[in-house]
């Protein structure tokens, strides 16, 4: 475990871990509107058409962004294993409290960032 004594360590991963059981669970609701959109043409109008298609692409990019955050929890959840949460990625330098505070998953003090 990281030496960082101003950190609540077993706080930050269980924080990380609730998040990363959220995203999951809303990725498996979500995934019905991501998949293809079969519109009966002949009842659906143009507009409703291309809604319907705005709507899937909406789907997919939420599913980018929660895949890009899940990607940065694991990443922080191994820092924690290894002893390296709270020190920055790029430059080693510790990353200020408020700042992991704010967003446990960065992996990146703001200099860096």
């Amino acid at each position: 475990m990281t030496d960082r004594t101003d950190l609540n360590i077993s706080a930050i991963k269980a924080r990380l871990e609730k998040e990363r059981g959220e995203l999951l669970h809303y990725d498996e609701t979500d995934k019905d509107v991501r998949g293809t959109q079969e519109l009966d043409q002949t009842r659906v109008g143009r507009l409703s058409r291309m809604d319907a298609l705005q709507m899937q692409e909406m789907a997919k990019a939420g599913e980018r962004r929660r895949k890009q955050q899940l990607v940065r929890i694991e990443q922080a959840l191994e820092r924690i294993e290894e002893g390296d949460y709270g020190y920055c990625a790029k430059c080693d330098e510790e990353i200020p409290a408020k700042r992991l505070e704010w967003d446990p998953a960065t992996p990146c003090c703001v200099n860096c960032a």
